[in-house]
């Protein structure tokens, strides 16, 4: 399936050109794949952010993370690379900004006076759980500060690494604090280490929804992106495995390649699958009027013509058929006050 030339373990294939800066550093190209990650301390005033988009349901997000190792071509994540004066391209998976002082930052936010709850979803942006945390265990101290002050958290990862921390969700679980969302876009794993080379495996993510559902945590599955050509003729089976795993609810996006993410991914499918690169970019943009991303709300989510709704219709067949009578719970603020509760202090 494999195209030998591509550069493995990693989603670009070469840095881009960074939008905000004259000089981007490409380097040679025998030396890509000998690349090793770098980490570098940040010091942010805030770690929650407001969400503004009009189209997500979410009110907050908050990342621990810039960049993110985990190696998808597709990410929409890459553009913000380009504010620290990086690129979309190789430097996002390799030049990683660690925010160590997160948890001091986010209880000094649900100490301040007038502070409203309401759930935050860790990875909104890069993925909380992505292979540096288990170096740096920012997230784990994320969720600490979470349960201390019974406040909701959802998380969205593409790592089962998040089964590390399951003596601290299941505790959240028990008060209604805590959900857990893992993007799953394929259970081929052939695909799966192409697509998406340094995330866990699709078996063990499968894994992953067993175990936490087995302690009561709930499990949300993120089925993408979908993208025509390569996966999109999975959704069905990916919903089968994912109910009889023990998953509540999921979700699913068309992909979409907007700004500095398309050359990342024009330059992967041609290095990955050169003999249907030319299909599956003309079937991207039969969904988006020519085009290969999409940037207004709620068009860029539901896409157009019949490759979108062939695929809509069958997550609607899907949900019918596997999720029938399936509810996932809404998390709840009504146990956050502005203080810890000593006596729910279980960690040092």
């Amino acid at each position: 399936m494999e195209h030998r030339d591509i550069i493995k373990g990693q989603g670009a294939q070469r840095n881009v050109v960074n939008r905000f800066d004259r000089y981007t550093f490409d380097p040679e190209e025998e030396d890509l794949d000998v690349i090793k990650t770098s980490f570098t301390e940040v010091f942010p005033k805030t770690i929650v952010n407001k969400v503004k988009s009009e189209d997500l349901p979410m009110e907050y997000s908050m990342n621990p993370y810039q960049g993110c190792e985990h190696g998808c071509s597709y990410c929409f994540a890459r553009p913000t690379h380009e504010y620290w004066g990086y690129s979309a391209g190789v430097d996002f998976e390799r030049k990683i900004m660690v925010k160590k002082n997160a948890p001091e930052l986010l209880e000094q936010l649900f100490r301040k006076r007038g502070y409203q709850p309401a759930p935050i979803l860790m990875s909104g942006n890069t993925d909380c759980y992505q292979p540096a945390e288990r170096q740096f265990e920012i997230t784990r101290k994320l969720l600490k500060v979470c349960l201390d002050y019974r406040h909701p958290v959802h998380i969205l990862t593409k790592n089962a690494l998040v089964l590390r921390d399951i003596d601290i969700l299941k505790p959240m679980a028990e008060q209604n604090l805590v959900s857990v969302s893992l993007s799953i876009p394929t259970i081929n794993e052939e695909l799966r280490r192409t697509m998406e080379p340094r995330t866990s495996s699709a078996a063990n993510k499968l894994k992953a929804i067993s175990l936490l559902a087995e302690n009561h945590i709930p499990v949300n599955v993120m089925v993408a992106p979908i993208i025509p050509g390569l996966n999109s003729d999975e959704p069905l089976s990916i919903l089968k495995a994912i109910s009889e795993a023990g998953a509540q609810n999921f979700g699913y996006t068309l992909v979409r390649l907007n700004d500095s993410v398309e050359p990342v991914f024009v330059k992967w499918i041609e290095s990955a699958f050169p003999d249907r690169a030319r299909k599956v970019l003309n079937l991207i943009r039969s969904m988006r009027g020519g085009k290969l991303g999409e940037k207004k709300y709620f068009d860029r989510q539901k896409g157009e013509g019949n490759i979108a709704e062939m695929i809509h219709n069958t997550f609607k067949i899907g949900r019918k058929k596997f999720f029938d009578g399936k509810e996932f719970p809404k998390l709840s603020t009504g146990g956050f006050t502005g203080a810890k509760d000593q006596q729910l202090r279980l960690f040092d």
